[in-house]
């Protein structure tokens, strides 16, 4: 229950602001003032752009490339084989050509090349005629790439993960993660900081009078890129970031690329994109390619401007994500058991491993798990000698600093990544002692069992309108650091069905007191205990705790509560 004090200030909040009363509630609780709601409920990226120049390297990178595309010069693009990656490259080469510069771009092979810019790579860029390389989402621990390539061409880094040790020796090194930036921005995805890099190309292009006889290239249009990258990179939705993804979704509701429209249409998404489509349905059908395939695929599609040519490319990819959720599914079964009994066992951190499991799939199974069993897990594949892992944490345990400690601490070879997601490589004679470093590192900050639900607030059935509805979605876009609010209804359980593919899809109606009913929708409902739980429940009073959503299928003023708990 809300103290009389809270309840008094958030009514005075929400007259003032002219919001709900529960939307006024949450706002006082993320520290937002009355007189900046409108702000905050719609971010505008003219408020919240930083000079790029605040960067450290920025400028520097600006010149470089600048200086490359006025001479003429072939310029090459290695990005990493992930969403953020990807649409780093495709942001970085469409603005490239559409400024006359000739460019090469490469993504490396997940299996055969592994993480990273690599000197076979660079090698074959150099070959070809490059005289300057801009690696995009990596590029921050590739000294010996970089070193190969010394004294043939220039290396520009834009990146964004967390650095140890020494910066390689690159022409600069745009990353908001190095010791020495005083940004403010580590929050940024790689596409984000390629993005104010490349804010920073165009005015350095337009002071040399580039733009006399040729037109500028509008920047805003590569927006859809950086909010696909910023979801899909779960970075947190705060600030800059929140812009960045509000414009983009917007730019994608009103003129999508072909690329995502096609792929959209494979999903069966019928509504405009928001950030819960691009991370659950268009993210894996883009990590596809490189899991199983190449993540050039995902380039091209996004860089594609002919209908023909992305139709054909979001085909192969949709095939790939169905391939790829059948390899995964095969993964989660044969590495649930050993995952389950460290876990009972009281293990802060999950660590399994196998030659026979796909290295492309085994980040999502760490995923699956740590959901599953509320603590850090990292999955290892065996294949050919070496062990490769791809780790997800829980907040309050920062898995990246781990990582990059175990490769500082020689426990691991190398590897890196981010505080809820990091990957590594090892020889598999380390692993023991490798889990037995984690556990000890997590032991104080991995607390065992479900984390307590953290809701907004218990409405009744009646209070779950359109209108209310539509005021929540303006707190998002959300993600990590603004999480959608949960809120808590109560009533009787009076209809529960299974529907969809393999009755994975639970819905439901909450009757109040008042008579009003509640539909309630459980997706994935084939795992865990909670589905179970609701069928013995039919008929009975009980709390559901839930997102509170649109309906989109039925339309209307219809509404929806997304059902994420239960209780009794």
């Amino acid at each position: 229950m809300l103290a009389e004090t809270d309840l008094l200030a958030s009514a005075r909040f929400a007259q003032a602001a002219g919001v709900p009363e529960p939307v006024a509630r949450i706002l006082l609780a993320r520290g937002v003032q009355a007189e900046a709601a409108a702000r905050h409920l719609a971010p505008r990226l003219r408020d919240l752009m930083p000079d790029p120049s605040s960067l450290a390297d920025a400028d520097r990178a600006a010149e470089r490339i600048a200086a490359a595309i006025i001479d003429g010069e072939t310029i090459a693009v290695f990005g990493d084989y992930d969403v953020d990656g990807t649409a780093s490259t495709a942001l970085l080469v469409g603005l490239l050509e559409r400024l006359g510069a000739r460019v090469l771009h490469a993504v490396p092979d997940r299996l055969r090349d592994g993480y990273g810019p690599n000197p076979a790579a660079f090698g074959r860029f150099v070959s070809a005629g490059a005289r300057l390389i801009i690696c995009v989402d990596c590029g921050t621990s590739a000294h010996a790439a970089i070193a190969s390539v010394a004294g043939d061409a220039d290396v520009i880094v834009f990146d964004h993960h967390g650095v140890s040790g020494a910066l390689p020796a690159a022409a600069a090194v745009v990353n908001p993660n190095r010791p020495d930036d005083r940004s403010g921005l580590g929050h940024l995805c790689a596409a984000g900081v390629t993005f104010l890099a490349a804010v920073a190309v165009l005015r350095r292009m337009r002071g040399a009078g580039w733009f006399a006889s040729r037109p500028e290239p509008d920047l805003l249009a590569e927006l859809d890129l950086v909010a696909l990258a910023s979801v899909c990179d779960m970075v947190p939705m705060v600030g800059l970031n929140r812009a960045f993804v509000d414009r983009g979704l917007a730019r994608i509701a009103a003129a999508p690329r072909p690329g995502l429209k096609a792929l959209a249409e494979r999903a069966g998404l019928r509504r405009a994109l928001d950030a819960d489509a691009i991370g659950f349905a268009i993210g894996p059908r883009l990590n596809a390619a490189g899991r199983l395939d190449d993540a050039g695929l995902s380039v091209r599609l996004l860089l594609a401007d002919k209908e023909a040519e992305a139709e054909a490319l979001a085909d192969l990819l949709d095939r790939l994500n169905r391939e790829r959720q059948a390899v995964e599914r095969a993964v989660l079964a044969a590495a649930a058991a050993e995952a389950e009994r460290q876990a009972e066992a009281g293990l802060p951190v999950v660590l399994v491993a196998c030659e026979a499991w796909h290295e492309g799939v085994i980040g999502i199974v760490a995923g699956r798990l740590r959901e599953r069993l509320r603590r850090p897990v990292l999955v290892f594949s065996l294949a050919g000698g070496t062990a490769k892992g791809s780790g997800r944490s829980v907040p309050g345990f920062d898995l990246g600093a781990a990582v990059r400690a175990a490769v500082a601490s020689g426990l691991a070879d190398k590897g890196g990544g981010h505080a809820l997601a990091a990957g590594l490589s090892t020889s598999p004679d380390r692993l023991a002692a490798l889990h037995e470093s984690l556990c000890a590192a997590a032991a104080c900050s991995v607390q065992p069992g479900p984390p307590p639900l953290a809701l907004a607030g218990e409405l009744v059935p009646e209070a779950a309108t359109a209108g209310l509805a539509e005021a929540l979605a303006r707190l998002g876009p959300f993600g990590v650091s603004n999480e959608e609010p949960l809120f808590a209804f109560r009533g009787v359980l009076a209809h529960l069905a299974r529907v969809g593919s393999g009755g994975s899809t639970l819905t439901l109606s909450l009757e109040g007191e008042g008579g009003a009913a509640l539909r309630g929708v459980m997706f994935r409902a084939d795992e865990g205990p909670l589905a179970a739980a609701l069928a013995a429940a039919r008929g009975r009073p009980l709390r559901l705790a839930g997102r509170l959503r649109r309906d989109g299928f039925r339309g209307g003023e219809a509404v929806a509560l997304h059902v994420v708990d239960a209780a009794l």
